[in-house]
């Protein structure tokens, strides 16, 4: 796990997608999407942040994004 400092936002989602709508993170146009996170505010994350995280049956989990100050993303990791 990352660690996170007093200067980081911490987001949280939970994911139930399957497989035909991960699709779309493969598209070479679609670099990004758009989430609403579990606080309720929409959130800009890279398709390839997600990409490592779908299966056969799609993504079906929880996850944490930390971004630092300069709205870096530090990790982006399924939760346990």
């Amino acid at each position: 796990m990352t660690s996170i400092s007093p200067t980081d936002a911490v987001f949280y989602f939970s994911i139930n997608a399957p497989y035909k709508q991960c699709e779309v993170l493969y598209t070479p146009t679609m670099p990004d999407v758009v989430m609403v996170s579990e606080s309720g505010l929409s959130v800009q994350v890279p398709t390839n942040r997600l990409r490592q995280f779908v299966t056969s049956q799609g993504i079906k989990d929880r996850f944490r994004m930390v971004v630092d100050i300069n709205k870096k993303i530090k990790s982006f990791e399924r939760l346990a």
